[in-house]
C-alpha cells in the first residue's frame, strides 16, 4: 500500500462537496451518540483512520462545534509527509487539546482506547477496489461493541458501454495486460447501454462470522430493443456510500453527489467487443478475489458469446495488500 503524493492530497482537500457531506454525518452522529442533556460532560472519543493532511480532523472538530458536543480526536496517519503537514495543522488550529496525531500504519497501532467513531474516507471510484474493507475490517478492533463507522457501508455499481475511444486506446498497447487492467477515467465518449446494476456491497462495523471479502456477481443486462444491434466494449463502474442514515455520497449516475469530482469512474475493458443484437440479454460475472498479498478482480461475458475470463489470478492487474 503506496503512500499518497502531495498534488494528489491536495486535490483531494479541494473537494470540498466531500467534506460537507462527512460533517453532516459525523454530526448526526454525534447527536444520536450523546443526548443534549449529557453534551457538556461527555466526550466522545472520534479517530481518523487514514488521516491524510487533515480535511476529516477539521470536518469532524466543526461537526462537534456545529452539535456542541465534546470530542477527543485520534488521527492516524502514516504516511510521514502528510504527517508532518497534520503537525502544523494542529499547531496552526490550536487543536493540541483536542487532536492527537498517530504516526503509524493503522494495521500495527495498538489503539489506548475505544473509539465511539470510526472516520475514513478510503473508498476508491468501484467503492471496495482501493482497499477499504480490508482496512477498515483491520480497523474495527479500535470500536466500542455500540460504535459507529463513517462510512457505514458502500456499494458498487456497473453497466455495459459502447465506447470505440477507450477501447482503442487500450489496444494500442498491443498486449494482454492492458486489457486485463481496470481504469480510473474520466468518461466522455461512449454510450450508456442499460441502467447500472449493484454489484458487490460492504457493512461497517462487520460482525459477520464470515469475514471473507471475496466476492462474486453475475448480472443479466435486459437492453431495450429499441437500442438496435450494438457493441460493447466494456463495463463502467461507480459507488454509492453510506456514510451515516441518509448522508451518503457517490458517483453512481441516478443518485451521484451533485459537484464532487474526488472519484471518476473506473472502465472494466473487454479484449474482444462483444456484438449483440437487439433484445438479446447480456450476462456480466465479476469475481473480487483476496489472496494473501493481494485483491484482485477477474471479469468475463457469457452471452450472448463468451469471452475469456480477464486477470486470472490477479497476473495483469491488483492492489498490494
Amino acid at each position: 500500500m503506496d503512500n499518497l503524493e502531495a498534488q494528489t492530497y491536495e486535490t483531494f482537500e479541494k473537494d470540498s462537496v466531500k467534506y460537507i457531506q462527512y460533517q453532516r454525518a459525523v454530526s448526526k452522529a454525534l447527536v444520536d451518540r450523546i443526548p443534549d442533556e449529557n453534551a457538556s460532560t461527555t466526550t466522545v472519543v472520534l479517530m481518523v483512520v487514514g488521516a491524510g493532511r487533515g480535511p476529516l480532523v477539521r470536518a469532524s472538530l466543526q461537526a462537534a462545534e456545529e452539535t456542541g458536543r465534546k470530542l477527543k480526536v485520534y488521527a492516524v496517519e502514516k504516511n510521514p509527509n502528510a504527517v508532518v503537514t497534520l503537525h502544523s495543522l494542529v499547531k496552526l488550529e490550536g487543536w493540541e487539546n483536542m487532536v492527537t496525531i498517530i504516526s503509524c500504519d493503522m494495521r500495527c497501532w495498538e489503539a489506548p482506547e475505544k473509539a465511539d467513531i470510526l472516520v475514513s474516507e478510503l473508498l476508491g471510484s468501484f467503492g471496495d477496489n482501493e482497499l477499504s474493507p480490508e482496512c477498515l475490517d483491520g480497523a474495527q478492533r479500535f470500536l466500542k461493541p455500540d460504535g459507529i463507522s463513517i462510512p457505514s457501508s458502500y456499494t458498487s455499481f456497473i453497466q455495459p458501454v459502447t465506447t470505440s475511444k477507450l477501447y482503442n486506446d487500450v489496444k494500442l498497447h498491443k498486449d494482454l495486460l492492458h486489457f486485463e487492467t481496470a481504469y480510473v477515467v474520466k468518461l466522455h465518449r461512449l454510450a450508456k447501454l442499460s441502467p447500472s446494476q449493484a454489484v458487490f456491497t460492504f457493512t461497517h462495523p462487520n460482525y459477520s462470522p464470515d469475514k471473507s471479502n471475496q466476492r462474486y456477481k453475475k448480472l443479466r443486462f435486459e437492453i431495450p430493443i429499441e437500442t438496435g444491434s450494438f457493441i460493447v466494449h466494456g463495463f463502467a463502474g461507480y459507488f454509492d456510500a453510506v456514510l451515516y442514515k441518509d448522508v451518503h455520497l457517490g458517483i453512481e449516475p441516478t443518485t451521484a453527489t451533485p459537484n464532487m469530482f474526488s472519484w471518476f469512474p473506473i472502465f472494466f475493458p473487454l479484449r474482444s467487443p462483444v456484438y449483440v443484437k437487439a433484445g438479446s440479454p447480456l450476462d456480466f460475472h465479476i469475481w473480487r478475489c483476496c489472496g494473501s498479498t493481494k485483491v484482485w478482480y477477474e471479469w468475463c461475458v457469457t452471452s450472448p458469446t463468451a469471452s475469456p475470463i480477464h486477470n486470472c489470478n490477479g497476473r495483469s492487474y491488483w492492489v498490494g495488500l
